[in-house]
């Protein structure tokens, strides 16, 4: 059974995922608005939170090291850690990432990947301790790695927090329950400025749709949204 998904974001009145751009409020600045992000993260105590490969990168800041030798590697997936408190997720179909360490900020690292990705990346994972799980299609069929982690790694709640890309992807299979929004008294307000959700050309009518749940003031002029999802 997959993990409810909580699709947890920041962003500016135009939807802006990018506070470093925001333009600024005497109600608060940027660093409150993302404490208090952080503090409704942990309220809503997910066993795992979930980002993109963009997002990933700019954490793990590791270049590639492929082990000299690749033997036999783990296929459809590897657990370095099934007992983790905690677990940082990361989407990464092309098998760009690279990592340092097994953890980010002492959550055990798992990585999804697509079912071309290299032995050699499996190896470099698997010997940095990092878990990963490989798509069984060439479509990477999202509801099934996430049943795997569920079923091998006991995730009951997963916070899905971008970037625009993997929200979109998620909304649009519907695979979101709820979104729990924080918008900021800002206003990126560039030029193609990109939303905290996009999908493609098509965008997501007729794909999901959205109920509201609640609506609270909260301090430094933010407003949290809670809306529940469904598939259309």
């Amino acid at each position: 059974m997959k993990p409810q998904i909580i699709c947890h974001m920041l962003a500016s009145l135009d939807g802006s995922l990018h506070p470093s751009r925001y333009t600024t409020s005497p109600d608060g600045t940027r660093a409150e608005w993302s404490s208090l992000y952080e503090h409704i993260h942990n309220d809503l105590a997910g066993d795992a939170w979930m980002v993109g490969r963009v997002t990933m990168a700019e954490m793990s800041k590791a270049g590639a090291h492929p082990p000299a030798h690749v033997g036999k590697v783990d296929r459809p997936y590897h657990f370095a850690q099934r007992d983790a408190g905690s677990y940082a997720v990361a989407l990464d179909a092309s098998g760009k990432l690279h990592f340092s360490k097994p953890d980010i900020g002492g959550d055990h690292v798992v990585v999804l990947l697509g079912h071309d990705v290299a032995d050699s990346h499996l190896a470099e994972l698997a010997a940095d301790g990092v878990s990963y799980v490989v798509a069984e299609t060439a479509d990477m069929d999202l509801a099934a790695m996430l049943e795997v982690l569920g079923r091998e790694l006991g995730i009951r709640r997963l916070l899905l927090e971008g970037g625009a890309g993997i929200n979109g992807s998620f909304l649009a299979a519907g695979l979101v329950d709820e979104l729990s929004l924080l918008v900021a008294p800002a206003i990126d307000g560039r030029v193609a400025n990109q939303g905290f959700v996009e999908f493609g050309d098509s965008g997501l009518p007729g794909k999901t749709q959205l109920s509201l749940k609640s609506c609270e003031a909260l301090a430094h002029g933010l407003v949290h949204l809670r809306y529940a999802v469904t598939p259309e």
